[in-house]
């Protein structure tokens, strides 16, 4: 006779461990992928590959100019697609970020100016502080509002030091933190701040001219912060020429972003790209 009561128990506690079982390997598998974009930057970084991303503004794009967009950038092999800025009036974040995972598979990472701009849609985040000035809402106040909401998203963290360099005009960027740019000749405070953020625990650290600056980041500051950080360099801003990107690459970024000169001139995704990648790598 077989105790049916007894096999029933065995088939509940079967289930139960198959079902605990597949719970683990999918927390597992989401801590795994959790880390992947800081992994592939750490990874390039260590590797002395240079990276190349376009920075989109959904304030300026819609379907129609997405499509060509993505286009030229998967041609032209660009490494990550940054998506966010200063300010971000209309409603298409969401559908933005949607239209690139639908049409490729360039990492999409949010470059947010304010706490509003999070979408679950995106691979990373990168979580800005404002290390460069003395504006405690955007060093850790913003962060404060935010948090329950990033975590809730599921995104990949990116604690990221950024920190602003004088362009040598206004920008958005530095009229909406309202904080003071490191002057561009002022190599010494710059190492001192990326140093700082280092130390302070951040992943990255981004130094960014601002959209329209009519200068770049200097190839001696990159150079100077470079030598004494270990996590990967972001270098944005005034960036509108390919030599220019080649030469920051030279000088110690190992991420070149890209926004405002493509917006002008979606061409210049290939030339800056091919640029960028065309830096020696080390043995």
């Amino acid at each position: 006779m077989y105790d049916f009561g007894a096999v029933s128990v065995l088939f509940k506690v079967n289930i139960s461990v198959r079902t605990n079982f597949c719970t683990f390997l999918q927390v597992t598998n989401r801590q795994e992928m959790i880390k992947a974009i800081y992994q592939s930057l750490a990874a390039r970084k260590q590797q002395h590959k240079k990276s190349f991303a376009v920075l989109i503004d959904p304030d300026k794009v819609n379907d129609s100019n997405m499509e060509k967009l993505i286009e030229l950038a998967v041609d032209a092999r660009v490494d990550y697609l940054l998506v966010g800025g200063s300010l971000v009036i209309s409603n298409y974040l969401d559908e933005c970020v949607q239209f690139i995972k639908r049409s490729c598979g360039i990492p999409v990472i949010l470059f947010p100016g304010s706490p509003s701009q999070v979408s679950k849609y995106a691979d990373a985040l990168l979580y800005l502080s404002l290390i460069s000035g003395r504006n405690a809402d955007l060093l850790i106040g913003q962060h404060v509002v935010s948090a329950p909401v990033v975590r809730q998203s599921g995104l990949e963290i990116l604690p990221t030091g950024y920190m602003v360099i004088d362009g040598g005009a206004p920008t958005t960027v530095s009229y909406i933190s309202n904080a003071t740019p490191i002057p561009a000749d002022k190599n010494e405070i710059a190492m001192c701040t990326a140093m700082a953020g280092e130390m302070l625990g951040m992943k990255l650290i981004y130094m960014d001219a601002g959209s329209g600056a009519k200068r770049a980041i200097s190839e001696e500051m990159i150079r100077q912060v470079a030598n004494v950080i270990e996590v990967p360099l972001i270098i944005g801003g005034g960036i509108v020429e390919p030599e220019k990107a080649y030469l920051n690459c030279k000088a110690g970024a190992d991420v070149i972003v890209v926004g405002n000169a493509i917006e002008k001139d979606p061409n210049l995704i290939k030339e800056m790209a091919a640029a960028v990648h065309s830096v020696p790598v080390k043995a």
